[in-house]
């Protein structure tokens, strides 16, 4: 294993990182928000590196693509969980024994979290600032679109904590290549936790080779349905809020499902998405209610459905019934994010309950799965699995537990 010394030092270094106080880890995240501030030039410029190399019209651009908001955004994040209070040390179950053992279920960090991500180069600050707060050490394996970016902030983030008498190795980023993904991932014994974000090509790959844990994140197959008593105001702000706001994020919404009553109010839920030009893929009703109404109008095909599409794209699928909706979601969805637009709880309720996602929205767009937009601070990704975290996942996400076990000379019978 060519980065064995390095999986060695991580480890190493997290050991002793325990030691440091809340206090301090609050005082070096601020330090690092300040740095990125003041540095933003610096950040910018190896960002427009990276974008250099990049095809404008790739889905992926927006998301490697750093500003100054976005990076004001980034600090601001940081600072946020700076403010949060710690996830460890907390107390989850408490207990006498009968014969007299005092138990205590408390909260420590996993250890080392290791990351896999693309063209994100936001993910670097965001994990880095949930895992110091949280006490992991963390190993970063970025994509090579990425990497000038990526490392960049690394660099800056250990200035940081050199200044503060911290090992730098508590936050290290990989090589970006294929084969460092592949030690990451067999790294047993050095890599407590492993998270992917990014595409489901990525995160299959991972589930299926890795030897360390795993929690999938990312992939986000997103349904809005329209219902027959859904408010078109409400709807159109909803759905054109809920794909165009950022199209390559993984809570953009993918396909808007209508039921068939309401047809003749399409052309007007899909107006505004004309301005961004965003091409939609109509199943035959929806199309022949759209047909000479919309500009960017196409023929719905079998692969239209259950596509995350990361772009100005977006299927349409009508439906006579709620149920039909729902079977529709579960056969196509993702168990990321859905949402009803309807003004009838019961049907609401209804949806809540049926629909098996992380996050279910009713009347509001799945553009609010988010972290920060959780009262999180930050995120390290949305989990779409069921077993341990799901949805946002912050700083108790990223947290276990361990049992303390007081006696008086007890032994066992």
């Amino acid at each position: 294993m060519q980065l064995k010394e390095t999986f060695e030092k991580v480890k190493r270094a997290s050991k002793s990182f325990a030691l440091l106080t809340d206090a301090q880890r609050n005082d070096i995240l601020n330090a690092v928000a300040d740095a990125i501030i003041n540095n933003k030039e610096r950040i910018l410029s190896a960002n427009a590196e990276d974008l250099a190399k990049m095809d404008k019209s790739n889905p992926l651009y927006d998301r490697l693509m750093l500003t100054e908001k976005r990076l004001t955004d980034i600090a601001g994040d940081m600072r946020n969980v700076a403010t949060l209070p710690s996830p460890l040390g907390h107390v989850t179950k408490q207990k006498t024994l009968p014969n007299g053992l005092r138990l205590c279920r408390v909260s420590v960090p996993f250890g080392v979290i290791g990351m896999i991500y693309e063209a994100r180069p936001n993910v670097t600050y965001d994990v880095f600032s949930l895992c110091f707060k949280s006490g992991n050490a963390c190993v970063l394996k970025g994509g090579k679109d990425a990497d000038t970016s990526n490392r960049e902030g690394v660099a800056l983030i250990h200035e940081v904590l050199e200044r503060f008498g911290v090992n730098p190795d508590v936050v290290t980023l990989l090589p970006a290549t294929h084969e460092a993904t592949g030690e990451m991932l067999n790294a047993v014994g050095y890599i407590d936790l492993c998270i992917p974000r990014g595409g489901r090509k990525l995160i299959d790959f991972v589930r299926d080779t890795a030897r360390i844990p795993v929690i999938e994140t990312g992939a986000g197959v997103v349904n809005t349905y329209f219902d027959k008593d859904g408010n078109l105001e409400m709807g159109q702000a909803i759905i054109t809020n809920a794909k165009t706001r950022r199209v390559s994020v993984c809570n953009a919404l993918d396909c808007l499902i209508i039921h068939e009553s309401r047809l003749a109010d399409l052309p007007a839920l899909c107006e505004k998405m004309a301005e961004k030009k965003v091409v939609i893929y109509a199943d035959a009703k929806a199309f022949a209610a759209l047909d000479n109404k919309y500009l960017y109008l196409e023929h719905a095909t079998e692969d239209s459905f259950g596509t995350e599409f990361m772009d100005y794209k977006m299927a349409i699928k009508t439906v006579n019934s709620l149920e039909e909706a729902l079977a529709h979601i579960d056969e196509n969805g993702s168990g990321h994010s859905e949402a009803i637009i309807t003004m009838d709880e019961a049907t609401a309720r209804k949806f809540q309950a049926h629909v098996d996602a992380a996050c279910v929205y009713w009347n509001a767009p799945t553009s609010f799965t988010d972290g920060a937009q959780f009262g999180l601070g930050a995120e390290i990704g949305i989990s779409t699995q069921k077993l341990g975290p799901r949805g946002p996942m912050a700083l108790e996400e990223i947290t276990t537990y361990k049992w303390l076990i007081e006696g008086e000379g007890q032994t066992r019978p």
